[in-house]
């Protein structure tokens, strides 16, 4: 159960990556680069490798809430999903500090959902963790869905 679990987590995180790799492989064979449409958040470059050194340390951070998920280890997935991902107060005024109400908004929720997360794993359940996990990851997909650098 443990090894499907983590074989499923594993998948879908791969799928997403490599998803985006073929776009921009198929785009790029093409001789053109598909439109981006989604909203700019305008960030300075400085900000921009901030916001994404914080990004690759969620994804880290999920991916270990999936190992540790796996291996039965649901205080230590408990814990990296408080310490790692919650609702802290730099990472409310780092949400607080975009012009957009729309990305504080998932922001703010995503660290929300991820304090919930740590909750549930707490509580040792498989099932429920898969899917308070999910609604974190949500959250990711949404926020990638709408916005970019």
């Amino acid at each position: 159960m443990k090894a499907t679990i983590l074989a499923v987590s594993l998948l879908l995180v791969a799928g997403l990556v490599q998803a985006t790799e073929v776009e921009k492989k198929h785009n790029m064979h093409h001789g053109h680069m598909a439109a981006d449409d989604r909203t700019s958040l305008n960030l300075s470059p400085a900000m921009k490798q901030h916001q994404l050194k914080n990004m690759r340390a969620h994804l880290a951070a999920i991916q270990d809430i999936i190992v540790q998920l796996s291996s039965g280890n649901f205080a230590q997935a408990s814990n990296t999903a408080h310490q790692k991902l919650g609702l802290t107060e730099e990472m409310a005024a780092m949400c607080n500090s975009f012009e957009s109400e729309t990305f504080k908004e998932l922001g703010l929720g995503f660290h929300k959902s991820a304090d919930e997360l740590g909750v549930v794993l707490a509580k040792g359940n498989t099932e429920d963790s898969l899917a308070a996990l999910g609604k974190t990851m949500t959250y990711c997909v949404a926020c990638h869905a709408q916005f970019k650098q």
